[in-house]
């Protein structure tokens, strides 16, 4: 298998399940992890009863990521050059407070059905996820590759961590004999400091529709949620209702406030693909956080769309801090897979902060 990034992966070896005597000591799945694939920055541990595990690099920066469900509950990049210079970037509720035996947020791969005849929903939520392997390049580039299967796909997720962005990336193998169509989508959750201080810039030019998210185990807000229009309040001077869906409004301004409630996917409106030629979103994009002063930018890879929520006075219901919900997708034209044939599509978060 080919890797997203410089350094390549040894030759898998997965780990799947443990067998023992009865008389054997009780060894948990995170300890046979940690011997098999732990390493400098590479840590396996038991977190809230789910396996998962610890990447941090060389300058400190980390990350968590939950192995059941390829969930990436952390990520604490060094972003100034002071000792305790690290900030976290994602907004995750712990499933204590969603009444959910998961958490929310964070990132999650999103991988749901798009056939007419099938059933819409996640392909992965019958799967569980089993770590392939591990590399490393001495601490200042960590990677841990995981793998599940639905029917007749194999999938692989890889997720990176350098000093200065993380990394995850996704192989869809379709091995059956008929083609697969599926929507798909690398969906982070940022966290800020303030409502009113939350933007984003570098999508000037691009078109958009008022677009529910793809439905994920993941979501805070569900998709009826995310379109539902709110009161903007009595001092909210400037504020513009969102349109309804289906009707594309190009960008016009470098900065998109997010102080309200809004979904959108930016893309080429369906119906100018097939031409010869159509403006295609950016490949790149920047989250501004004016609280923390801190910017991070978005990169996709093999993904069409570009998915960005905010929610408003919804946030309200988890606390003081805000939130929004973005990533590359491919939403409005699924993606379909031949047999024989993989799928690849990618997400990279990075910074200039220091």
């Amino acid at each position: 298998m080919a890797s997203f990034l410089p350094f390549s992966l040894p030759k898998p070896n997965i780990i799947k399940s443990l067998s023992a005597s009865p008389s054997a000591p009780t060894i948990s799945i995170p300890e046979i992890l940690e011997d098999k694939f732990g390493r400098k920055g590479i840590k396996f541990l038991e977190s809230n009863n789910i396996p998962t595990v610890e990447l941090t690099v060389r300058n400190g920066s980390s990350l968590k990521l939950q192995i059941p469900n390829a969930h990436v509950t952390s990520y604490k990049p060094k972003v100034y050059w002071k000792d305790d210079g690290f900030e976290e970037v994602l907004y995750t509720l712990p499933n204590a407070r969603t009444d959910s035996t998961i958490a929310k947020g964070g990132i999650g791969l999103v991988i749901n059905d798009a056939s007419e005849s099938g059933s819409k929903g996640s392909l992965l939520s019958a799967s569980e996820w089993t770590v392939k392997d591990v590399d490393s390049d001495a601490i200042d580039a960590l990677q841990v590759e995981l793998g599940c299967t639905s029917g007749t796909l194999d999938i692989t997720y890889v997720i990176s961590l350098y000093p200065l962005s993380m990394a995850t990336a996704v192989i869809v193998k379709n091995n059956g004999k008929k083609a697969v169509t599926l929507n798909s989508a690398i969906l982070s959750h940022f966290i800020f400091q303030k409502r009113e201080g939350t933007a984003i810039q570098g999508l000037e030019g691009c078109s958009y529709c008022t677009h529910p998210p793809l439905s994920s185990p993941f979501e805070i807000l569900s998709p009826s949620e995310a379109i539902k229009a709110e009161d903007p309040g009595l001092f909210s001077f400037g504020y513009e209702p969102e349109n309804k869906p289906g009707i594309w409004t190009p960008q016009v301004v470098p900065i998109t406030i997010l102080k309200h409630r809004l979904s959108r996917v930016y893309a080429s409106p369906p119906t100018e693909r097939p031409k010869p030629f159509y403006n295609t979103p950016p490949s790149k994009y920047e989250t501004l956080d004016q609280g923390r002063k801190l910017f991070f930018r978005v990169i996709r890879i093999g993904y069409e769309d570009i998915y960005v929520s905010s929610p408003g006075s919804f946030s309200e219901k988890y606390g003081k801090d805000y939130f929004i919900c973005t990533g590359p997708a491919s939403m409005l034209v699924p993606v379909v897979i031949n047999p024989g044939e993989d799928w690849r599509g990618a997400q990279v978060i990075e910074h200039d902060n220091l």
